[in-house]
Parts: C-alpha cells; sequence; structure tokens
C-alpha cells in the first residue's frame, strides 16, 4: 500500500526543464560556459578590482558549491537562477557592490576570549 502511493507521488512530479540527469548537466555546463564568457566584459562593465582569474576561481568555487545535488528538479531551479543572476549582470542591473559581494567572507566567527570580544565591541 505505502510503495502504491510512493509511485504515484513520483509519477505525479513533473519535470521542469530537463527530462534526466545528462540533459540537466549539459544545461549546467552551458551555463557555465556562459558565465565564463562574459566574465572580461563583467570585469571591464564594473570596473572592479579583480582579475579576470580571480573571477574565474569565484565561478568555480559557486558551480562546485552546488556539485552534490542530485535532484533533477533542484538542478533545472538552480539553473534558471543562474541564467537570471547573468542577465542581471550582462544588462548591469546590479552595482559594483552587489558583484564585490561574491569576495566577501559572509561568516565571521564570534570572539571567544575576552580580549577578542572587548576589541570587537560584543559582551
Amino acid at each position: 500500500m505505502a510503495q502504491q502511493t510512493v509511485r504515484q507521488t513520483i509519477k505525479q512530479v513533473k519535470p521542469i526543464l530537463s527530462l534526466d540527469k545528462e540533459e540537466a548537466r549539459k544545461r549546467v555546463v552551458s551555463l557555465y560556459k556562459a558565465w565564463f564568457r562574459q566574465l572580461p566584459y563583467i570585469v571591464k562593465q564594473y570596473d572592479m578590482p579583480k582579475s579576470v582569474e580571480q573571477l574565474r576561481d569565484r565561478l568555480r568555487e559557486e558551480f562546485n558549491k552546488h556539485q552534490d545535488i542530485k535532484d533533477v528538479r533542484i538542478v533545472d531551479m538552480l539553473v534558471i537562477k543562474g541564467q537570471m543572476e547573468l542577465m542581471e549582470t550582462v544588462n548591469m542591473w546590479k552595482q559594483k557592490g552587489h558583484m564585490m559581494a561574491y569576495f566577501k567572507d559572509t561568516w565571521e566567527p564570534k570572539p571567544k576570549d575576552f580580549l577578542s570580544k572587548f576589541l570587537s565591541g560584543k559582551d
């Protein structure tokens, strides 16, 4: 009984863009190539103090961050978001601060000893 319910649920799920993993992989590679080709123009348009190589390293990090995702629907959603980001970046709908935020460490460890807490202004 439970297996039939699972099978019916699986059949009801429709793909977003890709029908199988290979097609999703092709979309990811295509998105990566599109970003890779646009990076020199992005550096010039935004007058970024980073080199093209640094941007390529950061691009590789972003794609490698999601390499363990196997669900085709999630991969398709990430590809759609990546395409939207690329379009916003190329059309200069972002500002330089938005682009530089990709190079900022988002997590700073909290100070643990007394002196570090005192210097950072934390209790």
